[in-house]
Order: structure tokens, then sequence, then C-alpha cells
């Protein structure tokens, strides 16, 4: 058998089990969105597949009744985590009235829920970090026992944003964790016409903060580097840059060709990683997952999403007028 390396990261045998259960709901809502897409039902897809357990695994080391999560458009297995469920997100997919993001106003994946600390961000990307940096600066300033958590692509490791929000996050010494899911690709893009240096983590001593990569496909991995950087932030030592290195399996959106500019076979050798399979076999080697728990486990997930398809296909959609609320006075 496997060492439980679990184990010597204070997880049980059910926080791996819940883990694994949150990354195979966040593929299966996933993989249903793209076929609703393409049989017409909803708009629009933009994918967490192959970045799973850097998702989970960094939300499993935070303290989801503390803490605020600033969330990226990929971000499924964060949110699922920190309290959103498949309904939540098929109603955000079909744009229905009930969506707790928007109200059906937003594209899918701007994620918000205010009752589990999660903070909606906008379309232009890493608007997001100087938010979690505004909210870091509220948590110490009120002496809130609090760490804000943002995520961005590599892509959006280039922008002012990031470098404005890390700088102050820095210099006041704020609890922050950035983490940038560096899947390959800035929509078309490859990281190496993006990245002088390959490491966007080595960014970090330019702010004097720690940083550090490592492989997001390894959801054990994710989740210590990220503990460490909350009880950092915890302690008052400031904030933290955390790469991981993970593969986008899809192209950037449901409106988006890949095969302009990456290969079949390049996507396919990506698979013979993919992070669900990865933490799948862990848990057997462990001894922890059989054939019969697997079973119970996917029918379980389907039957959620079952459900939450059904139901936010039928909800109704918003009113047409209310296409103004938040946007003028109603005085």
């Amino acid at each position: 058998m496997t060492e439980n390396r679990h184990k010597s990261l204070g997880l049980s045998d059910q926080d791996v089990l819940n883990m694994y259960e949150t990354m195979l709901l966040a593929r299966k809502i996933d993989e249903r969105m793209w076929l609703l897409n393409r049989s017409g039902k909803i708009p629009f897809v933009i994918s967490c597949q192959g970045q799973e357990a850097a998702q989970v695994g960094a939300a499993f080391a935070l303290d989801k009744e503390k803490d605020y999560v600033l969330p990226y458009y990929r971000d499924l297995g964060i949110v699922l985590a920190f309290g959103m469920t498949a309904k939540d997100l098929m109603l955000s997919g079909f744009a229905k009235a009930e969506d707790p993001s928007s109200g059906g106003r937003q594209m899918p994946g701007h994620f918000g829920q205010k009752k589990n600390r999660i903070v909606t961000q906008s379309s232009p990307v890493t608007t997001q970090v100087p938010h979690a940096v505004g909210i870091a600066l509220a948590g110490k300033i009120e002496k809130k026992d609090l760490v804000t958590f943002v995520t961005f692509g590599e892509g959006s490791s280039n922008q002012g944003d990031f470098h404005e929000g890390a700088n102050f996050a820095a210099v006041q010494k704020l609890p922050v964790i950035f983490m940038c899911e560096n899947n390959q690709y800035a929509i078309s893009v490859p990281a190496d016409r993006q990245l002088g240096n390959p490491r966007v983590s080595d960014r970090a001593c330019g702010y004097g903060m720690p940083g550090v990569t490592v492989d997001g496909n390894d959801l054990l991995a994710v989740y210590q580097v990220v503990k460490e950087a909350a009880d950092r932030a915890r302690r008052g030592e400031g904030p933290s840059l955390i790469e991981t290195v993970v593969y986008r399996f899809t192209p950037h959106s449901s409106d988006d060709d890949d095969s302009t500019y990456r290969t079949p076979e390049e996507v396919k050798q990506a698979k013979t990683k993919d992070p669900v399979t990865m933490f799948a076999t862990y848990l057997r080697e462990t001894g922890l997952l059989n054939d019969d728990l697997e079973k119970e486990m996917e029918s379980r997930i389907m039957e959620t999403v079952n459900e939450a398809t059904d139901y936010a296909e039928k909800a109704p959609y918003a009113a047409p007028e209310d296409a103004l609320r938040f946007v003028y006075s109603r005085e």
C-alpha cells in the first residue's frame, strides 16, 4: 500500500474522500455544461477540466467559516468546496432568475455568493486581485481572523492589477494568498510567449514575499503549500504567491477552437496526468477507494447533476425590467 501522505498533513481518510468527491462533482458538472452548450440549451462554458486538483486542494486548506475567496472563472472546484451547489451553478449556466451569482445577468463562471464569502469577479481579468487585497486590509484594520485567497491565470499575472495588488499586500503585510493556476495558455498564447521567466512564482521575491511553484496535478502538494501560506498569513507574516502548474484540457471556452494553436497529441499527452484519475489512484493504493465505493459516489453525483440540470432548465428567467436592478436608483 502507498504511504498515507494525507495523514502526515493532518487530513483524515474522510477528508480526502470528500476532496475526491468534490473534484469528481466539478468534473461532472463541467462535462454536463458542455453537453448542454452543444445542444443549444446554455450559451457559454468556460471549463475547469484539468485544474480540479489545484482548486480543491487549495480550498480545503482554507477556513470555510472565516476566509474569503475571490475565484477566477474556471474555479468550479473552489466554489463547490466553499458551499456553492450544483443547482447554483446550473442556474448560472442557464442564466435564470435564481442564479445566486448575478440573477442571470453575468456570464457563467462569474461566481459570487455572499453567504459563503465567495466574492464575484468582473469580465476584465485580474480585477479580483486588488479586491482581495482590499478585503485583507479591512480584515487587518478590524483585527479579524481572516485570510483572502485569490486565483488567476498565468496570463493575468502580467496585468497591472496583479503587480499593484501584490506590492500593496507585501508592504502592508496583509493576509492574502495569491494563487496562479498556470494552465499553459492565455487563451491561444502559450506560456513561453507570455513570460520571460517561466516561473510565475519568481515574481514574489520582487515584492518581498515567499513564492513557490507546485505540481497542480498533485492535490496533496497544493493543499500543503496553501495551508502553509494560510498559517503564515494568520501569524501576521504577510502574503504569499503560489503557482500551480496545470494543463487546460478543453478549449479556452465553448467559443474557442483550440486546434488552431495546439495539437490533439499535446492534449492527449497532458491527459495522461489527469488530476482526477491520479487522486483516485492514490485513494485506491491507500485502500480508501474501491469499485463499489466509486460506483456509489458516481451514482450520487450524477443524480445530483441530473436534478440540478432539470431544476435549472425549468426555472424562470428574470423579468425583463430586472435588467435595470442595481443600475439605476429606484427612489
